[in-house]
């Protein structure tokens, strides 16, 4: 009986016109948003392999120079693009894709795409993730929303259940319909996807897929159990309609600017004009000696029993350049920990509005796995910023295990610069990912469930008469 109800579904669908506009629009949208990601992914991945590439030839090739001047000369280090990402580009337009590496600072992140975009660009990219989380969710409310309404409405609700037919067995047949129609979207674009992810070329996190399909048929799952709530429990097609329309836009178009404004108005990012003044003063002269350095002068001279810094058997300005790093290293922690600190207590509150609106719950899930959210960006700097203590440390060290006479100038080559390895960044796995964002998963995996308790419970409330 199940089967039956779900081919009758599915064959009404397939006639009615309004699956086959919607249809035709929504797999249009997804094709174009699929081949522009996917153009704009491989040709990136590509730019980055080749930028980073050349960035450590020139490191390694730099010739010979004075260790802190090698330290001044620098280099890119590039976020590495996952798969997934041309799906969902999460925040990484407005955050950047490189940092410059350069002693003494830590400097942020760089070529944000944001920056250079249109008026029009600025109101929304055409995605993947914006057709799946928006648009796909108001086709499910245009072929849902009289499924039971409409029925009622011409009479044939009541012979269906005067013959005895389970409400329970009536609400899953439905849903199995409307859900093997919406797969004659879903699927198109599954093959799109997976032809794109092919022609992009290898890349890692493929595995993360799998997790951001099943988060998006969680979602899907909730507009579609809902719609038959509603429809089992709205008098008619048009109050069904109504009530489904309001909660889409306010799912779709409210919740996220709105919770993004109590967001910001709850935890307010600090000025950065002011906090830059404030840091910049507080690291002081970079070359200079911290309070700290004349201790350990005095250390130094009573261990090796001299009186003189000269007479050390060390460069004591490669121990200054090295405690002025540290110093700044204690500063850039604290002021960079705090904003980030701000970003995601930012974040947690958008992610707790999922309880009540689900698509801040797949927003976060999605950017998440395609690698593209806050999380996995500080991630990246974080390991951006290890790199740039390694080098530094390294070029001091080199200044500090030989002192000069007067006059002697201290030249380096290769073989010191290939002491420092190329940065290679590893993204977090999938299942760390998960474990950080479990409790958006579990509102969602929540919202499914309450969806399908619904969907049961009202359709339980159906009579013959």
């Amino acid at each position: 009986m199940i089967a039956t109800i779900a081919r009758k579904e599915f064959t009404e669908l397939l006639r009615d016109g309004r699956f086959r506009w919607s249809a035709a629009i929504v797999l249009a949208l997804l094709g174009v948003a699929i081949g522009a990601g996917a153009s704009h992914q491989r040709g990136l991945v590509a730019q980055q392999h080749a930028a980073q590439a050349a960035e450590q030839a020139r490191w390694y090739g730099q010739g010979e120079k004075n260790p802190h001047s090698a330290a001044h000369y620098g280099l890119y280090a590039f976020k590495p693009r996952l798969a997934p990402a041309f799906l969902d580009p999460g925040v990484e337009p407005y955050t950047g894709v490189a940092t410059w590496i350069e002693a003494h600072k830590q400097n942020e992140m760089l070529f944000r795409p944001a920056e250079d975009a249109t008026l029009a660009q600025r109101f929304g990219d055409l995605t993947v993730a914006l057709v799946f989380q928006v648009m796909l969710p108001l086709v499910i409310v245009l072929l849902a929303f009289n499924a039971f309404a409409g029925e009622r409405e011409r009479g044939t609700l009541r012979s269906l259940l005067a013959l005895g037919l389970r409400p329970r067995d009536l609400v899953l047949g439905k849903a199995l319909g409307l859900a093997a129609t919406l797969a004659l979207i879903v699927g198109p674009a599954l093959v799109l996807g997976s032809v794109a992810l092919v022609l992009t070329g290898p890349a890692a996190g493929a595995a993360r897929f799998i997790p951001l399909a099943g988060i998006y048929l969680l979602y899907l799952g909730v507009f579609l159990l809902l719609a038959l709530a509603v429809s089992a429990r709205a008098g008619t097609p048009r109050l069904a309609l109504a009530i489904l329309l309001g909660f889409w836009a306010l799912n779709s178009l409210v919740a996220p600017r709105l919770l993004a404004a109590v967001a910001s108005r709850m935890h307010p990012l600090p000025d950065p004009i002011i906090a830059r003044a404030r840091m910049k003063a507080e690291l002081g002269d970079p070359h200079g000696a911290p309070a700290q350095l004349q201790e350990a002068i005095a250390a130094l001279l009573r261990q090796h029993g001299v009186t003189r810094p000269e007479d050390l058997p060390i460069n004591v300005r490669g121990l200054q350049l090295q405690l002025g790093e540290e110093h700044g290293y204690a500063i850039y922690d604290r002021y960079y920990g705090e904003l980030f600190d701000r970003m995601a207590a930012q974040n947690r509150v958008l992610q707790g509005g999922a309880a009540v609106f689900p698509l801040l719950g797949v927003q976060a899930l999605s950017a998440a796995l395609a690698g593209t959210d806050l999380a996995q960006h500080r991630d990246f700097i974080r390991a951006s910023e290890a790199h740039r203590r390694v080098i530094q440390k390294r070029m001091n060290d080199e200044i500090l295990r030989r002192p000069l006479k007067p006059g002697e100038v201290h030249l380096a080559g290769p073989e010191l610069w290939a002491q420092v390895p190329p940065f290679a960044y590893t993204p977090p796995g999938t299942g760390a990912v998960l474990a950080e964002n479990a409790p958006s998963l579990a509102l969602l995996t929540a919202w499914f469930a309450l969806a399908a308790w619904f969907a049961l419970r009202s359709t339980a409330a159906l009579r013959p008469v």
